[in-house]
């Protein structure tokens, strides 16, 4: 990637591309990643003169966050002018809505590359994010992750999912756990990053943020879409290891260390059984630490 390296990303911003004093604040409230949005956010008069707000939003700020564009779908006549007009080097990356296909999705990688070279920019340097959103998106997942893309991660639309298929989105997410499943199964198939969980449309209601950010945590997933300023600081901190998950991540490596150098391949530990695959696990809760630790800026 040009800038910086993509490999943690917990918080994806949303704003509105067109909203000047919006866009303004969006870089000071320490999301990982800003999308500017062409798409639900911005009324169809007014899709065509938001790409240029892109540009000068991205080209004037401080590179202390990434830079992404959602571009309208591909069902739409504007994506790829989306793609022209916004790729340059003050770009890292372009979220693709209502992906269904790994037919469609190609289809947006070459006017992504194409862009790219027009740009004077390295050939796959822009990062793609793909939203799953529909039932035959969801269906398709596992066709989609192994479709042999630059795509390193899905992220999972649940307002258009829940609209696609009439289904009654409540505070305890039961219809949303099929798709979260199949996203994570179809991550894992591909070899990609985990999975960006959805957004949550109630923007008052920490409370409701924070349990839907932690179901998709169990779910696999690595981060969350954000609608609202009050969701970055949750995010970050749910998809982030606690103080508490690191000690123990210590320990267990720790004193499995030991015991693999004595013979032995499974202990217990403060009354838990540990073997491989709880060290994998508290390895990769350490390598994720240590990933976060680091300096975001290149």
């Amino acid at each position: 990637m040009p800038q910086r390296e993509l490999a943690v990303i917990r918080s994806f911003m949303f704003t509105p591309a067109n909203h000047p004093r919006r866009v303004e604040k969006v870089f000071q409230i320490g999301a990982d990643a800003v999308i500017l949005d062409l798409e639900d956010a911005v009324a169809v008069a007014e899709k065509v003169g938001a790409r240029d707000d892109v540009v000068a939003a991205f080209s004037g700020s401080q590179r202390d966050c990434l830079h992404y564009v959602r571009i309208n779908s591909v069902e739409t006549e504007f994506w790829r002018d989306d793609i022209q007009a916004t790729v340059g080097s003050w770009l890292d990356g372009i979220v693709v809505p209502k992906v269904e296909s790994a037919v469609a999705l190609l289809e947006v990688e070459r006017a992504i590359a194409e862009a790219e070279d027009k740009a004077g920019l390295a050939a796959g340097c822009l990062d793609i994010l793909p939203i799953i959103e529909t039932a035959k998106g969801v269906e398709a997942a596992a066709e989609i992750a192994t479709a042999g893309s630059r795509v390193r991660r899905f992220a999972f639309g649940g307002g258009d999912y829940t609209l696609d298929l009439d289904y009654e989105w409540s505070a305890d997410e039961d219809v949303l756990a099929y798709a979260r499943a199949r996203l994570s199964h179809a991550s894992r198939l591909g070899g990609l990053l985990p999975p960006i969980d959805t957004v949550v449309l109630q923007i008052n209601d920490d409370a409701r943020f924070t349990a839907s950010a932690q179901r998709g945590r169990k779910f696999g997933f690595g981060g969350k879409l954000c609608i609202h300023p009050s969701q970055v600081p949750l995010t970050n901190a749910i998809f982030s290891p606690s103080a508490e998950e690191i000690a123990h991540a210590t320990a267990v490596v720790a004193a499995f260390e030991a015991a693999e150098a004595s013979g032995s391949a499974s202990i217990q530990l403060d009354g838990y059984f540990i073997d491989y695959p709880i060290v994998y696990k508290s390895q990769r809760i350490l390598a994720l630490a240590a990933l976060l630790n680091e300096p975001r800026v290149s």
